[in-house]
């Protein structure tokens, strides 16, 4: 069984990790042979080299290089896949030609957040209404997304974002991290996400500031790209950024969170967070945004609170009540542990992806079988 998989780059994001992880236990299969085609040079996942694996990198020469098609149609056809699985909706679009001439099977894994509909013209939307006719099957790691997405129901499929929990072996002490963040305060928040335009920090900041307005035992993190942007500092009062840690990228996430006693993801549309995956893997109770692939992960008052988009009030009401019951603190967070482990487990995300494979090709045989049998009979009729 041979797989194809294209994505635009190895960055440090959610699909990219489930893309290194689903790549790894292929390799332990015996009865799957694939190779990958990134359209960017920066791998932010190194292991894949481990891997041994032919990695292609078909890089743009410019925002609308048509060449691409040509240049993967090579690629593909040397490698000869059963299917071409592809990750977002620029490799999506690359895919058609290779998989009409080819006869491969294309899987779309584009659907990984929750688009709101806010306009009459949406880009997403619209380029999902395009290449949808094109794909096999959709691949969304959300009921909501597919949803969002107008996905067609007989050929969408959710697979869950799987945790590995090997994650959580050789964290850093909670004294060390606290110390290298000059945490000295008894609380410690923090929200893991991108200073980006689906983020929304501006809540989290002034949630965070209306919480310090009744005490000065709590530090604020945010961890992840931009985060210590000058844009992001600008949104905090001078006087409160004692109270702040703004750290930009971070490698060590799990180690952070580890050292938080609250974790928050303010957004504005969001598919399945890993983010949200990794604080209840850590056991921390999380609020979070209503809405989207959230919903299908946190269960109010059970695994944390659930916000309308930016209503910073309750989310400073929602922190001040956990930080003063450290028993719902505790319950929340063992039920957020015990959720990831029954139902966003890594294995159960392999798995699935595993059965998808083989049914596709299954059918796909069947299908040849099918086609040859008929010709055979055809053909035996006229003779």
């Amino acid at each position: 069984m041979k797989i194809l998989f294209f994505i635009n780059g190895i960055y440090l994001g959610g699909k990219e990790r489930r893309l290194v992880q689903l790549m790894k236990e292929l390799k332990l299969k015996n009865e799957f042979q694939f190779e990958l085609v990134v359209m960017n040079s920066e791998i932010n996942y190194p292991e894949i080299f481990d891997l041994n694996i032919p990695i292609h990198y078909l890089i743009r020469k410019t925002k609308n290089d048509i060449s691409v098609f040509w240049r993967f149609f090579r690629i593909a056809k040397i490698f000869n896949p059963d299917i071409i699985h592809c990750w977002d909706t620029m490799t999506a679009t690359y895919s058609i030609p290779s998989c009409l001439f080819l006869n491969a099977n294309m899987i779309n894994g584009m659907v990984v957040d929750s688009p709101i509909k806010k306009k009459v013209f949406n880009k997403k939307l619209f380029r999902a209404k395009l290449l949808f006719p094109f794909s096999d099957l959709i691949i969304g790691n959300s009921y909501a997304g597919l949803k969002a997405y107008r996905s067609p129901l007989r050929k969408s499929l959710v697979i869950y974002n799987g945790y590995n929990f090997n994650r959580n072996k050789n964290l850093k002490a909670v004294t060390e991290i606290r110390e290298e963040f000059d945490i000295s305060t008894k609380y410690a928040i923090g929200m893991i996400a991108s200073f980006s335009e689906f983020k929304d920090y501006k809540t989290y900041y002034q949630a965070a500031e209306m919480v310090l307005e009744k005490r000065n035992d709590v530090t604020f993190l945010a961890i992840g790209n931009k985060t210590d942007s000058t844009e992001s500092k600008k949104l905090i009062n001078p006087k409160n950024l004692k109270f702040f840690r703004l750290l930009g990228k971070k490698s060590n996430i799990e180690s952070i969170i580890n050292a938080l006693d609250i974790c928050v993801l303010a957004t504005f549309t969001e598919g399945i967070s890993n983010s949200i995956l990794e604080y209840m893997a850590l056991s921390k109770p999380v609020i979070a945004t209503f809405g989207g692939g959230t919903n299908e992960i946190v269960e109010e008052n059970e695994t944390g609170f659930l916000v309308k988009v930016s209503d910073a009030v309750i989310f400073a009401d929602k922190i001040e009540q956990l930080l003063n019951d450290s028993d719902l603190r505790k319950r929340m967070g063992e039920n957020g542990q015990e959720k990831v482990r029954n139902i966003f487990s890594i294995q159960q995300m392999i798995d699935k992806y595993v059965l998808v494979y083989k049914n596709m090709i299954d059918k796909k045989n069947q299908n040849s079988y099918s086609k040859m049998a008929t010709e055979k009979y055809f053909n035996s009729s006229i003779n």
